[in-house]
């Protein structure tokens, strides 16, 4: 039986944070879903620093990481993680309401593992998010921890 790794959500806007859970929740996905704020928090969840010190060892199975973000934006985010030899093999899901191509190629120089631009209708925000879901926290085997 394969266990599930938690999906670690960075976003800052509450609709899209909601939108998201809903939609892997309307798949059925049982991974849990940790919600940070900004890449300060989602560095600090990764290195069991700050609030979460104390949590349960392991990586997350995923990581949706919104590119526009106050204190440290994703593109910083996903730069730290691939320089971190712990996280360096966590797959990293940008999510951006833009397709600005600086923001894309730059994203794939620093080693992610996709880009998706949100949608901005509803119906398919909620089907990007499952079939990331899907894909990403069950279907794709990642290598094994250090």
């Amino acid at each position: 039986m394969k266990i599930l790794k938690t999906i670690l959500l960075v976003e800052d806007n509450a609709q899209d944070v909601e939108l998201t859970v809903e939609a892997l929740a309307e798949y059925n996905l049982a991974n849990n879903i940790v919600n940070v704020r900004d890449g300060v928090e989602a560095m600090d969840f990764l290195r069991h620093e700050g609030d979460y010190k104390d949590r349960k060892d392991g990586n997350p199975g995923v990581i949706l990481l919104d590119i526009k973000m106050p204190r440290m934006d994703g593109i910083e985010v996903l730069e730290a993680i691939r320089k971190d030899e712990k996280l360096k093999t966590i797959p990293v899901v940008m999510l951006s309401s833009s397709r600005e191509n600086p923001d894309l190629k730059k994203c794939y120089e620093l080693g992610a593992n996709a880009f998706v631009v949100k949608p901005v209708d509803f119906k398919d925000f909620v089907e990007a998010v499952k079939h990331i879901g899907v894909f990403w926290a069950l279907i794709n085997e990642q290598p094994p921890e250090n």
